[in-house]
């Protein structure tokens, strides 16, 4: 699926205004390799200045939701099964970009891999895998 493909199927299944508008922004979608931007905002701040886990969290599932659909079409019901996440440095308070890769694209299965960066950074902030379950298809 491309970019506008993907955006528009995230409109429609997530009303709610979900996607777009929540800060979330794809800017690469190739075969099981996507790019996400997670825009800054002083919210996504806990004390001592990082950015929060779960908002790191929220980003790598979303650039794993985003991968099986470049990968595995229109898959709306598809589900996170699994998330590790280890934090290996502290962010810094700018945007936040997730390079997704799947390793693995099964009948049932998706397997990848996130890799989260501060904005003009080149080490990273975590590594993520995460592993999501595909409905059957009829």
């Amino acid at each position: 699926m491309t970019i506008e493909a993907i955006g528009a199927l995230l409109e429609k299944e997530f009303p709610q205004a979900f996607y777009p508008g929540c800060g979330l922004t794809i800017e690469r979608a190739n075969y099981g390799d996507v790019r996400i931007r997670k825009a800054f905002h002083e919210d996504h701040l806990r004390p001592g200045g990082t950015v929060s886990g779960p908002t790191m969290m929220e980003l790598a599932d979303f650039a794993m939701y985003v991968a099986v659909f470049s990968a595995a079409g229109p898959q709306p019901l598809a589900v996170t099964t699994n998330l590790n996440i280890n934090f290996l440095r502290k962010p810094a308070a700018a945007d936040l970009i997730a390079e997704a890769r799947l390793m693995k694209v099964g009948k049932r299965l998706a397997v990848g891999e996130v890799t989260l960066y501060s904005d003009g950074e080149s080490e990273p902030v975590a590594h993520v895998t995460s592993t999501y379950s595909l409905p059957v298809q009829k």
